[in-house]
C-alpha cells in the first residue's frame, strides 16, 4: 500500500498575490516591489523592508489596509476546494501571520505555517520572527519522515530547498532568474496543470 500524499505550497504567488508589491503600487514605493523572486537572502530582503516602513513611518495598519483589499489569484479558490477535497495540504510561508489571515479566510481557513511581525503598541514594525530558519525544507523532510509523500510547490528562491526535499517539487509560474537557476523543477503556470502533476504522481 503507497503512503499517503501530502501538497505543501507557498503562498504568495502561488495563492494570492505579492503582499509588498501590492503595499509598493499602494504607496508608490517601487523599493519595496523586492520579493523572494528577486532576492535569495531572506534577511537581506526583510531587513531593506523594514529601513523602507521606517523611514517613511509606515505601520503595520498600512499594509494590512492594503491587504483587506486584496483576493486570492484566479482559480486558486477553486483549485484549494479540489485539493482540500482529496488530500491533505498545508501552506508553508515566509510572510506572516499579521498579514495572511483576511486571505487565509477567502481560501477557507487551510493550514498555514508562516512568521510573526514584531510590532510596537503605536504599529511601528520593529522587527520580525522566523519560526524556523530554512523551515521550508525542514517541514518537506519532516512530512517525509512521517512517511507522507510530498508533492511541494513555490515560486521563488526561499521555496527552492523545499521543493528539492520533496518527491516531487513544481515551480509555479516562477521569475526567468529562478527558472534558469532551477531547471531540474517542471514549471506550471495553471492549476490544472497542478492537478495533472498531483494526480499522475498519486497513481505513479
Amino acid at each position: 500500500m503507497k503512503s499517503p500524499l501530502i501538497v505543501a505550497m507557498d503562498l504568495e504567488g502561488v495563492l494570492v498575490p505579492e503582499i509588498w508589491i501590492a503595499f509598493a503600487e499602494k504607496t508608490g514605493i517601487p523599493e519595496l516591489r523586492l520579493t523572494t523572486r528577486d532576492v535569495a537572502d531572506y534577511h537581506e530582503l526583510m531587513t531593506h523592508r523594514l529601513k523602507i516602513l521606517k523611514e517613511h513611518n509606515l505601520k503595520v495598519q498600512d499594509i494590512q489596509e492594503v491587504i483587506a483589499t486584496m483576493s486570492p489569484l484566479p482559480g486558486a479558490q477553486e483549485y484549494m476546494a479540489w485539493l482540500s477535497a482529496r488530500y491533505p495540504n498545508v501552506i508553508i510561508s515566509d510572510t506572516f501571520y499579521e498579514f495572511a489571515m483576511p486571505l487565509m479566510k477567502q481560501l477557507n481557513f487551510p493550514t498555514l505555517f508562516c512568521n510573526n511581525l514584531e510590532v510596537a503598541p503605536d504599529g511601528t514594525v520593529t522587527g520580525y520572527k522566523q519560526r524556523l530558519l530554512d523551515g521550508k525544507r525542514h517541514a518537506a523532510l519532516a512530512f517525509k519522515q512521517l512517511n507522507f509523500r510530498v508533492v511541494a510547490m513555490g515560486d521563488s528562491y526561499n521555496d527552492t530547498a523545499m521543493l528539492a526535499e520533496a518527491h516531487l517539487g513544481l515551480l509555479f509560474r516562477p521569475s526567468d532568474k529562478v527558472r534558469a537557476q532551477f531547471p531540474q523543477f517542471p514549471v506550471v503556470t495553471e492549476y490544472s496543470e497542478i492537478q495533472s502533476y498531483i494526480t499522475e504522481f498519486d497513481r505513479g
